[in-house]
């Protein structure tokens, strides 16, 4: 072997070992880096008819196990949009009462029942008929309080849905920039592992928005669908989605007829192809949760009001003094259901007398398998009369219309703006145990998404962990490395200091 090869074998390992050295460096340095992956570079031998030539190290890259990072970026997605559910719901739970607070919707409506009950013992007590009377606006004014907080939820939903398709574009702009430059780099044989860190941890915060499935190419660039198998372009200069805002009350919906914008892409509604995420669960409380409360929260109301005023006493009414017709579907405009329980009050009348508890407001006529005839107390009857009030006690707020005669059952489908959505639970036949059942089910559905978040933040964090073990920096790996690079180049340099040496005695010995 010639001096001159000597030489040259030793500067590239010297060379190597001076890239190696800097690779380690940028490792330790990053290693608190969030999203940051360990670099590392291979050795090459090079050689030309089997005269070994020196060593060449490749480019820097990264070692990442891409179905681990959808993985995770599936869970985070998860844990976001249960965020985002449990948050939302969180409000509602909070003015239902807590099941023992003895002030929810069920245990309003029981407490209206017990001073009936008190006041038929003493009809005429005038303080018993206003404990009655204050009973029922206390009724009425829960009603409106929860019927409230769902709207509210409601338009924070149709709100952030705004703000979640705003962020949407801002991250695909965000990653079609860094697609461009590695794409570049790549055709310019520059090394682009700090990129593709920049590009992952981009598509990781995107999918907490819109979950994405991401589909590599060989030359660096990127295709995105979503889970509704919609693609999503990559624009550095335009917004790929777009809506507009909205107020929404309990008769808007999105849809055909509706008033609430939907999702577009290119001019295309996409919004049913946009799942997951924060976005999906803003729209599915926006179109399906929501909606459904709201519409339970009616029914309530709307079966409370129409089962009194059967039996006589038109006890509550809306805004402008009716009572809704529940014998008419829901969606129905001219039931007047849709939105009562945002507009359920105390009748005016009733209020200025609560002697109308005892008395009545109105006869009824009997109708087959309804409530029976009545005719009110009049001025001069009886101050002892109590018809009215077995009436009430018996059957508004009981199972039965009448002696041997049930209400209609109270509807569990047909319901929400656009009629098309369903309870998840089986009505009972009284008011009492329907409001009940409806805030049970209402109240545990923030638990359910307390408990999807934790379970989702958990697989997340187990799979971050997992993906740290084998793409993350290790100091003690690094360091270990770093003390083998040392005595590389050490090794080399002694090659080289002795090639040089046998140089000067060479020229010695010529001299």
């Amino acid at each position: 072997m010639s001096l001159d090869l000597a030489f040259g074998i030793a500067r590239s390992g010297l060379l190597a070992t001076q890239r190696a050295l800097a690779n380690v460096a940028q490792n330790l340095s990053n290693a608190d880096t969030v999203g940051y992956t360990r670099k590392t570079s291979s050795a090459n031998a090079l050689s030309v008819n089997g005269m070994p030539l020196g060593v060449r190290l490749g480019e820097a890259r990264r070692q990442v196990n891409d179905a681990l990072l959808a993985e995770r970026d599936a869970r985070g997605g998860e844990a976001a949009g249960a965020a985002v559910r449990e948050s939302l719901l969180t409000g509602i739970e909070a003015v239902h009462g807590a099941p023992d607070s003895g002030d929810s919707l069920g245990d309003t409506i029981a407490a209206l029942r017990g001073t009936l009950i008190g006041l038929r013992a003493a009809p005429n007590d005038t303080g018993l008929q206003r404990d009655a009377a204050q009973a029922a606006q206390t009724v009425a004014t829960r009603f409106g309080e929860i019927a409230d907080a769902v709207g509210q939820a409601r338009q924070q939903a149709q709100d952030g849905t705004q703000q979640e398709v705003a962020g949407i574009n801002a991250g695909l702009r965000e990653i079609a920039d860094l697609t461009n430059r590695i794409k570049g780099d790549i055709a310019r044989g520059l090394p682009v592992g700090d990129l593709e860190d920049q590009r992952d941890m981009a598509l990781s915060s995107l999918s907490e928005s819109l979950p994405v499935h991401a589909l590599h190419q060989s030359d660096g660039g990127l295709v995105l669908v979503t889970k509704g198998g919609l693609g999503l372009p990559l624009d550095i200069s335009g917004d790929a989605l777009s809506t507009s805002m909205a107020s929404v009350g309990p008769n808007s919906f999105y849809g055909t007829g509706g008033t609430i914008p939907g999702i577009t892409l290119g001019g295309v509604d996409v919004t049913r192809q946009l799942s997951g995420g924060r976005l999906g669960e803003y729209l599915t409380l926006r179109d399906v949760t929501l909606p459904r409360y709201q519409a339970e929260l009616d029914v309530a109301a709307s079966q409370l009001a129409a089962r009194f005023d059967a039996e006589g006493l038109t006890l509550f009414t809306g805004s402008s003094g009716q009572v809704p017709d529940t014998s008419l579907g829901y969606a129905d405009p001219a039931s007047g259901q849709m939105g009562f329980a945002n507009q359920i009050r105390l009748n005016a009348a009733v209020s200025s007398n609560p002697a109308l508890l005892r008395d009545g407001t109105h006869a009824v006529t009997a109708t087959p398998g309804g409530p029976t005839d009545f005719t009110p107390n009049p001025a001069d009857g009886p101050s002892g009369f109590s018809t009215l009030l077995d009436r009430v006690i018996d059957h508004s707020m009981g199972e039965t219309s009448a002696e041997g005669a049930n209400w209609p059952p109270i509807p569990s489908g047909g319901l929400g703006p656009d009629g098309k959505l369903t309870s998840p639970f089986i009505p009972g036949r009284s008011i009492e145990s329907y409001a009940a059942t409806l805030t049970g089910a209402q109240t545990s559905d923030r638990a359910a998404a307390t408990g999807l978040r934790i379970r989702a933040e958990g697989l997340k964090a187990g799979l971050e962990a997992r993906l740290q073990v084998e793409s993350g920096v290790d100091p003690d790996a690094e360091v270990a490395a770093l003390i083998q690079l040392q005595n590389a180049y050490a090794a080399n340099a002694r090659v080289m200091s002795t090639a040089q040496q046998m140089w000067d005695a060479l020229q010695g010995i010529g001299r």
